[in-house]
């Protein structure tokens, strides 16, 4: 049965509706997941420390797409709640146009500078070919790592989740194939991982282009449009929190690194890395259903149906508290398979691995109030506090705890500081819920 982004939202129906956005971001993160685990296993500790250090420069690049994609289908969707289909189809298109220019943009920079980049990052000797070559390929393609990002939100936003989801399985399944073909088989290394990655991401990019140029039963379809700054700069606005959440992840990622090194050394880094796998699974549940509800909260606030506004609110704390608790206990019994699935071939990593999972784990509980409050605000087109949630709970909360636990704890102040981080954004994120009620009328 069709779930139209009109409707009352009961718990099935939301359930039903963002299960598609939540197994399409489970897939996404399969990327960097499987790609750690052949190069961890098949290739060796060094080279996987090398893909970690430049991972986060290449997420940055990438969540560009993401900004463009969570703010242009707030105001889509914004717009098709105000009865513009014609309207919302040629915003839909600026959208697109945009991605590519910034995408082909952002390629050439960082396949140009990745060699000092990675120095920049903290690469060693032993790690630069490594870091460069994958970077380099990554980078290459990084404009249908772009459009996929912008593609899952715009298949909600067009009532076609199912097809964004198979998109993504498509993307995956190829990436799992290609990674043991290139790395266990064929022996390329770093670069092996990276040509899987970016194939499977030309795949969830480049396909739903093709179904969007032309008619098709969804609310969006790509019309003849010329580019018009005020609405791109409102789209990119209203996507900033998004796009800082990312790229303050990434910063701090970085931030991680160096202590990490500092205090731990290559260990520390690998460590990480499988912390960050980990999270990204955790998070892809909680960022899939941000994203399939956003397009429904601006629909009913362009609308004007605010009781339903209400509805989504409460319903979805509820759902993210949950499921946070869940996720908590889920990850305590999970963190000894997991560690010795990446890293069971060396046992001071593995029992270093262990103990950073068990800790990180409380973060959690949190994490999923934080990101739905700053996606809430985006879906009601309000990227200011978006923004400003995004940017306390990702960057200074989390860069002042990386930074100054670690002088009264070690390297357990490294792991603690994430849960520090999030329950500071928890008394923000509140306290603009509840300030901002009166305006937005829920």
């Amino acid at each position: 049965m069709k779930i139209k982004i009109s409707e009352h939202f009961t718990y099935t129906k939301l359930f039903q509706f963002c299960l598609p956005t939540i197994a399409m971001m489970l897939c996404t993160s399969l990327y960097g997941i499987v790609d750690g685990y052949f190069v961890s296993n098949y290739v060796g500790k060094t080279a996987f420390a090398s893909v970690n250090l430049i991972m986060p420069f290449l997420m940055i690049l990438g969540c560009f797409g993401f900004m463009i994609g969570t703010g242009g289908s707030a105001l889509v969707g914004k717009t098709l709640g105000e009865g513009s289909v014609e309207r919302a189809n040629r915003y839909f298109t600026m959208m697109i146009y945009l991605t590519l220019i910034i995408g082909l943009i952002l390629s050439i920079i960082g396949f140009i500078f990745m060699r000092p980049i990675s120095y920049l990052l903290g690469a060693t000797d032993i790690m630069i070919d490594d870091c460069v070559i994958y970077g380099r390929i990554m980078c290459a393609f990084n404009t249908a790592f772009m459009l996929q990002y912008l593609f899952q939100s715009f298949f909600v936003t067009a009532e076609k989740p199912q097809l964004g989801f198979i998109t993504t399985i498509a993307a995956g399944l190829t990436n799992v194939v290609l990674d043991a073909i290139f790395i266990a088989v064929f022996h390329w290394g770093a670069a092996g991982a990276a040509w899987a990655s970016v194939i499977g991401q030309c795949i969830g990019g480049i396909l739903p282009l093709f179904y969007f140029l032309r008619p098709n039963a969804s609310l969006l379809c790509l019309k003849k449009t010329k580019l018009e700054a005020a609405i791109i700069l409102k789209a990119c606005f209203n996507g900033s929190s998004e796009l800082m959440t990312n790229i303050s992840s990434s910063v701090v990622g970085m931030l991680y690194n160096f202590q990490l090194l500092k205090y731990s050394g290559e260990n520390g880094i690998a460590a990480y890395g499988v912390v960050m796998y980990t999270q990204m699974i955790f998070a892809a549940i909680f960022l899939g259903y941000t994203i399939g509800t956003g397009p429904v909260i601006s629909y009913h606030y362009g609308a004007g149906n605010y009781k339903e506004l209400r509805n989504m609110l409460k319903k979805s704390l509820l759902i993210m508290f949950t499921s946070g608790i869940a996720m908590l206990l889920l990850a305590w019994v999970l963190a000894s398979p997991l560690s010795d699935f990446f890293v069971g071939y060396d046992a001071e990593l593995l029992q270093m691995t262990k103990h950073a999972l068990n800790i990180y784990a409380f973060s959690f509980v949190l994490y999923g109030i934080n990101i739905f409050a700053s996606s809430f605000f985006t879906a009601l087109n309000n990227g200011g506090v978006s923004a400003i949630i995004a940017f306390l709970r990702t960057l200074v909360f989390q860069t002042l705890a990386v930074l100054f636990l670690p002088f009264l704890l070690g390297l357990e102040g490294i792991w603690w500081a994430i849960t520090i981080a999030e329950t500071l954004a928890l008394i923000i994120s509140c306290a603009l819920l509840l300030g901002k009620k009166k305006k937005y009328h829920y």
